[in-house]
């Protein structure tokens, strides 16, 4: 069942796969699992750029081990799913203290790490040490899953050791880095999630979705997102020390990112200037002389499970000493740039006017 599938992949990927990526063929593990780990929820197109500036800017864990905790999460801003950059220092820094800056080079050791999954351990040891562990993402399941015609759902526990048993048979054990790179491109290529190119794959002659007219209803999933909305109140306090601003510390969204003082809600309501003004003084501390200049319009942003409503609320107040108790820090508007935000508030900065 596997030779046909395996030796055609294979061919595909010597004589017609054209993908061009820098960490391509790349054999040194530090920049593969950074690439591995900007690649984790993100498109190749928008990792591209991200996996440049960190080369460029850490050319070695060690390096990256030593920067600053800001400037790390300042080159990751905008790419969203911030627990990878946590995950990123803190694996830098082990690999740094423990291996002495020498990458392990066993799947186990690799699983290991922080933010390294079975996936990334099987990239990561099959692209730089050559080991024999099959790789698994959503581009695999889904030519798996539609040249089979599997419809057990990817995401269940019979599914995910299904695919996971299949993925190693198919493997080419003698040639792993190049059959797990040529699967993921050309489930990237020509088995895409949308308008797959299946008239010209070289394929579609033993596969079983293209055959039954089942690839539009292939891979199955059984879980259904439930997308959470809520509503974020931005008070932009302003005084002659700067603007207010505080780490977000808690388990969640942009976790070790700054934010301007906020204020949750579950539904978004539009404020008036006045009852802005009772909003933050009900919420933050010594806010009692303070002027609402300006209100936003709401800003969207979405996000895989949580859509959030944004409105911006800069408030001018005298005295610097407000929100001190509220583990705030004043920072200079034109310093702003130094630190790291959610989009968010990078696109509201950026036509604020602020600066």
């Amino acid at each position: 069942m596997s030779a046909p599938f395996t030796q055609q992949l294979l061919k595909w990927n010597k004589k017609e796969n054209k993908r061009s990526m820098p960490w391509k063929g790349e054999k040194d593990p530090y920049k593969i699992w950074l690439s591995e780990i900007i690649l984790q929820q993100t498109r190749v197109e928008q990792g591209l750029d991200y996996y440049n500036r960190f080369i460029k800017a850490f050319p070695t864990v060690k390096k990256l081990a030593a920067a600053p905790e800001q400037q790390v999460f300042k080159l990751w801003e905008g790419l969203g799913y911030y627990s990878r950059c946590k995950n990123l220092i803190a694996t830098a820094k082990i690999i740094t203290e423990q291996y002495k800056g020498r990458f392990p080079n066993t799947y186990n050791e690799i699983l290991q790490l922080k933010g390294v999954g079975p996936y990334t351990a099987a990239a990561i040891g099959s692209f730089a040490f050559n080991l024999p562990y099959a790789v698994l993402d959503g581009n695999v399941f889904r030519v798996l899953a539609r040249y089979f015609g599997i419809s057990t759902p990817t995401d269940s526990t019979d599914g995910k050791k299904l695919f996971s048993c299949l993925a190693q048979e198919l493997l080419a054990k003698k040639q792993p880095a190049d059959y797990n790179q040529a699967l993921m491109d050309f489930g990237a290529t020509i088995c895409k999630p949308q308008q797959p190119l299946c008239t010209i794959c070289y394929q579609k002659n033993e596969c079983r979705a293209f055959a039954n007219n089942w690839v539009a209803q292939l891979p199955v999933k059984e879980k259904k997102i439930i997308v959470k909305k809520r509503c974020f109140y931005y008070f932009v306090f302003i005084s002659n020390k700067g603007i207010a601003i505080k780490k977000r510390m808690a388990a969640d969204i942009w976790q070790n990112l700054y934010e301007f003082a906020l204020v949750e809600t579950t539904e978004p309501k539009g404020l008036d200037k006045k009852n802005a003004l009772l909003l933050a003084q009900k919420h933050f501390d010594n806010v009692s002389n303070a002027t609402v200049e300006r209100i936003s319009v709401p800003l969207s942003q979405k996000l895989s499970h949580q859509t959030i409503t944004a409105y911006f609320i800069i408030i001018r107040i005298s005295s610097s000493k407000a929100l001190l108790t509220n583990g705030f820090e004043w920072v200079p508007a034109k310093k702003l740039i130094n630190y790291p935000f959610p989009k968010t508030i990078t696109g509201w900065l950026a036509q604020s006017g602020l600066f």
